[in-house]
């Protein structure tokens, strides 16, 4: 397997959970990247502490998009060819980034493998709280519906995408709403998308989204904005030639 890829890992106050989760991630990933997002909690003093990972560190909080899209920028920057992101919530296993990386990098390759935490039933998974999955299936669905899609899991933040692709996929959205416009982008693009079964692990059911988004009512609100003003943007020349996104059958690695 190339070991030209790179893991990221978008941060933000998660003190409690870092180094147990890199101590992880650096077992199957030679490169790892942190991208702290202005942390305030110490999580700062404990990655300067490391030597095992990169840091690129957001004076100040700008979102979960603006995170992952300074995850894209360093992979394209410094040529890899995979890059990997995974959540730092302990919530993700490390130990399947080599599974992702192999599948995006397989014959023909693929341009986005998206972890789908409903794609396969796992022993030991743990109910999600109903209303985050209620909102997960409506705006999976409703991305279905307008994009031509075929995805059970439109979240999931642990994905290999091919950096080839990623010039495609950096996006204005600098929130919780990034993965959708990720997924308008790829639709777009034409790319080549696949879903990969990962287990269903909750570690804090209340987690929160920041501000009015811990409102569930108000956080798809937000979310249908996103859609909206998305759809507005997209390209008159790709919907014309009738573009649209690649789906390949379901792995279950």
């Amino acid at each position: 397997m190339s070991q030209k890829f790179l893991t990221a890992l978008p941060v933000f106050n998660e003190r409690q959970h870092v180094d147990a989760v890199l101590d992880q991630v650096v077992r199957h990933s030679p490169q790892v990247l942190v991208v702290d997002d202005g942390s305030t909690d110490g999580t700062a003093a404990r990655l300067a502490r490391r030597r095992d990972v990169q840091v690129v560190t957001h004076p100040q909080n700008r979102g979960y998009g603006a995170a992952l899209r300074s995850a894209f920028q360093y992979a394209i920057d410094h040529h890899y060819e995979v890059l990997v992101t995974i959540d730092c919530d302990g919530q993700h296993e490390p130990q399947r980034i080599p599974q992702f990386v192999q599948r995006c990098l397989g014959q023909p390759p693929t341009d986005i493998v998206s972890g789908s935490r409903y794609l396969q039933t796992f022993p030991g998974d743990v109910a999600p709280p109903a209303e985050r999955r209620s909102i997960n299936h409506e705006i999976t669905a409703e991305l279905n519906r307008r994009l031509g899609l075929e995805m059970t899991d439109a979240f999931c933040g642990f994905k290999a995408y091919r950096v080839a692709a990623l010039p495609a996929l950096l996006t204005d959205e600098t929130g919780y709403a990034m993965p959708l416009e990720v997924w308008m982008r790829a639709a777009d693009a034409g790319l080549r998308i696949v879903e990969f079964p990962v287990p269903l692990i909750y570690l804090e059911e209340k987690r929160s989204f920041g501000g009015e988004l811990d409102d569930g009512r108000k956080r798809l609100e937000y979310y249908y904005r996103m859609l909206d003003r998305g759809l507005l943007r997209r390209s008159p020349a790709c919907d014309a030639a009738g573009g649209g996104p690649v789906l390949c059958g379901e792995s279950t690695g």
